[in-house]
């Protein structure tokens, strides 16, 4: 037994690589990671780049695969009177965040009816729902992406859509009853173009507001107090 003992014991610290999270072999790796310099934010070298433009096509058809399929999903939705026989709010839940899941995971960029605050709630109510619902998204897409996980944690990059795609179902299964979800500008920009409606106009600001501050604090919250960038030094 004595022999067994330390042949474990031999094996664990042989192969560090497997002990679990947390554990200061996992530690010291995370130490040595190093920040990255702050990319530039155009490049007039990548128009001449086939990368460039292979992420626009893969932005285009991703788009409008996401589209095409959650946008029938609402249109099943409010075309059948009898709503029991439809998928239901859970249903278009699950189709924004499957979408999201499977695209994300294949060409790794994101999300309909016109976007209204719903009888029964106030515009702050809107206003709160939208501020939170895109904090959890962006939240989720800044851990599930960031590369100090990658680094340390070599799951994540394969993990990543998972968490996005149910952080995109749980949004809409809480705040489609309140504001139809929006959680993202453009989107609600271009369904309230198409709708064109009084009411979808009346409530549009809410949802350009509300996801501009729900991100803003999702990205201080995330590298202050998650990274805590401000309190590294320099060595």
């Amino acid at each position: 037994m004595e022999g067994k003992e330390e042949d474990i014991h031999v094996g664990a610290t042989k192969f560090p690589e497997r002990q679990p999270i947390g554990t200061s072999a996992q530690l010291q790796r995370e130490k040595d990671y190093k920040e990255p310099p702050p990319a530039p934010f155009f490049e007039s070298g990548e128009l001449s780049s086939w990368s460039f433009y292979r992420a626009g096509i893969a932005e285009f058809i991703a788009t409008f695969l996401f589209l095409y399929i959650t946008i029938l999903t609402v249109m099943g939705f409010k075309g059948e009177e009898n709503k029991c026989k439809t998928v239901g709010i859970q249903g278009i839940a699950w189709a924004f965040g499957g979408m999201i899941f499977a695209l994300v995971y294949c060409t790794a960029g994101i999300s309909g009816g016109a976007n209204i605050v719903q009888h029964g709630y106030t515009k702050g109510d809107g206003l709160g729902a939208e501020i939170v619902g895109t904090f959890v998204l962006v939240y989720t897409v800044f851990s599930a992406t960031d590369a100090k996980r990658n680094a340390r944690d070599s799951h994540v990059p394969i993990l990543a859509p998972l968490p996005i795609g149910f952080a995109v179902y749980l949004v809409h299964l809480a705040t489609i009853p309140i504001t139809g979800t929006g959680i993202n500008p453009a989107r609600s920009l271009g369904t309230a173009i198409i709708f064109n409606k009084k009411a979808a106009w009346d409530d549009h600001w809410i949802f350009w507001v509300g996801p501009l501050i729900g991100a803003t604090l999702a990205a201080i919250y995330h590298q202050i107090v998650i990274r805590a960038i401000l309190f590294k030094t320099k060595s």
